[in-house]
C-alpha cells in the first residue's frame, strides 16, 4: 500500500519518518483482527489511525463506532458499552443495545481508554478474551465479533503501578502498538501544516491567505507546540481572522504563542524587558540551571567542611562566586525549577559582579564550543538550540575565538 495515497485519502500532511512508520504499521495491521493501542500526546491526531485501520480492513463495510471513554459518566459507561435491560436501573424504561452489540462485525475505537473505571475494564477484558459480554441487569451471555482499537495520551504502565489500570488488559490492548509523534518531533512538517490550515480558513471565509516571513517561519519551527497540531491549527485560524496584515512577522506571531507572554526578566539585579526568542530563552535557562548547580555544590562542600571543623583549611581554596542565580518574578510554565531563587552561600553575601543577557549567552556558547572542539552541531544540541540559531548568535555576539 502506498503511504502517500493513505495520506491523501485521510488528509494527513507531513513527511516525517516517525509519522510514516506509524502509518505503515496501521495499514499492515488492518488486514488482521489484532487489537491496537495508539499512544501519543493530546492533539497529535491519534483519531486518524483507527479510521485507517477500519478502512483498510475486511470490516470496512460494517459499522465503525468511536467512543470517548472520558466523556461518559462512570455510572452509565457499562450501559453505553454493553447495553442494559428494561428496569435494570432508574430511567431504564426499555432495553437498549450497547456499542459492542451495535458494532458487531465492525470496529470500535475506544478513545481515552485510560479513563475507564476498573469495573468496566474487567468487562472489556472479557470481550477481548472471549468475545462475550452481559448487558447491565441481565444474566444472559451474548457474543460479539468486534475489532478493538484503543487510544490514550496517558502512560498506562505508570497507571498500572498506581492500580488505576489492569495489567492484563494493557497487554490485551497493546497487541500492536502505534506511537504517534508529537509535533515538536516533526519540525519539518510544521510549516506545511500551518500553510494548509491558513489556506483552509482563507477559502472558508473568502479572505487572502496569510504568509510568514523567513524569520517567522524559523520561530514557528523552533516553538515547542505543547498543544501539538490542535494548537497549531488554532494559531493559524486566530492570526487569519484577527490580523489585518497578511504578511506575518515574528513580532506578530509571538503574540499568539503563550511562551512569549512573559513578565520582565531580572538579570543580575537589573530588569530587562523579555525580548528574547524561544531559542535564546532556552539558552538562558540552561545558564541559570548551571549557575544554580554550581552554587548548590559549593554550599554542600562548605557544609561538609564545617561539620568536620575544618573551616580554616578551606578558607584559602573556596572560590568566591561572582554570579548568583537571578530571581524571576514570573515564570513561563514548565521552567519553575530553573527559576527558583537561590540562597546565598554565606549569610549576608552579595554579588560581586553583574552579567548582561548577552554576556551570559556568550559565556555559555563559548563553553559549549570548547567542550565539543568547535563542532557547532554538537554544541547546538547541548544548548537546546538549532545549529542555524547558534551560527547567528556567534555572529551577533562577536565570538571568534574559543
Amino acid at each position: 500500500m502506498d503511504i502517500q495515497s493513505v495520506k491523501q485519502r485521510f488528509g494527513i500532511i507531513g513527511n516525517n519518518d516517525q509519522l510514516n512508520r506509524a502509518l505503515e504499521v496501521a495499514v499492515r495491521v488492518a488486514a488482521t483482527d489484532l487489537s491496537v493501542l495508539v499512544t501519543g500526546e493530546s492533539g497529535v491526531g491519534k483519531e486518524f489511525f483507527p479510521q485507517i485501520i477500519h478502512a483498510y480492513s475486511s470490516r470496512k463495510h460494517n459499522k465503525y463506532i468511536a467512543v470517548n471513554c472520558g466523556a461518559i459518566p462512570e455510572g452509565t459507561i457499562d450501559s453505553e458499552l454493553f447495553g442494559h435491560e428494561k428496569g435494570s436501573f432508574t430511567g431504564a424504561t426499555e432495553a437498549r443495545k450497547g456499542y459492542f452489540e451495535e458494532a458487531n462485525g465492525g470496529t470500535i475505537f475506544l478513545d481515552e481508554v485510560a479513563e475507564l473505571p476498573l469495573s468496566t475494564q474487567v468487562r472489556l477484558l472479557r470481550v477481548l478474551q472471549t468475545g462475550e459480554y452481559i448487558r447491565v441487569g441481565s444474566s444472559k451471555t451474548q457474543k460479539t465479533d468486534v475489532r478493538v482499537v484503543a487510544a490514550t495520551n496517558k502512560n498506562l504502565q505508570y497507571a498500572i503501578t498506581e492500580g488505576r489500570f489492569r495489567e492484563d488488559l494493557y497487554y490485551r490492548l497493546n497487541t500492536v502498538p502505534i506511537v504517534v509523534p508529537a509535533l515538536r518531533e516533526r519540525r519539518e512538517d510544521i510549516y506545511l501544516l500551518f500553510r494548509k490550515f491558513a489556506a483552509d480558513i482563507a477559502a472558508q471565509y473568502r479572505m487572502p491567505v496569510i504568509s510568514l516571513s523567513d524569520e517567522a517561519r524559523t520561530l514557528l519551527a523552533e516553538y515547542s507546540w505543547p498543544g501539538n497540531i490542535r494548537q497549531l491549527k488554532n494559531v493559524a485560524e486566530q492570526i487569519s481572522a484577527i490580523e489585518e496584515t497578511r504578511h506575518i512577522t515574528p513580532a506578530i506571531l509571538e503574540c499568539y504563542l503563550p511562551q512569549f507572554e512573559t513578565a520582565p526578566v531580572h538579570i543580575a539585579g537589573t530588569t530587562q524587558e523579555s525580548d528574547m526568542s524561544g531559542s535564546e530563552r532556552e539558552l538562558l535557562y540552561k545558564v541559570l540551571f548551571d549557575m544554580r548547580a554550581d552554587i548548590m555544590e559549593l554550599k554542600q562542600m562548605l557544609a561538609e567542611v564545617m561539620k568536620k571543623g575544618q573551616q580554616t583549611e578551606i578558607a584559602g581554596y573556596l572560590p568566591t562566586p561572582n554570579v548568583y542565580t537571578p530571581a524571576v518574578t514570573s515564570q513561563p510554565v514548565g521552567h519553575e525549577a530553573l527559576y527558583a531563587e537561590s540562597e546565598d552561600i554565606t549569610e549576608g553575601a552579595a554579588p560581586q559582579g553583574e552579567l548582561t543577557k548577552e554576556q551570559v549567552q556568550r559565556e555559555q556558547i563559548i563553553r559549549a564550543l570548547r567542550k565539543h572542539n568547535g563542532k557547532r552541531k554538537d554544541a547546538a544540541r547541548d544548548l537546546f538550540i538549532s545549529e542555524r540559531t547558534l551560527y547567528r548568535k556567534i555572529k551577533e555576539l562577536g565570538i571568534d575565538e574559543y
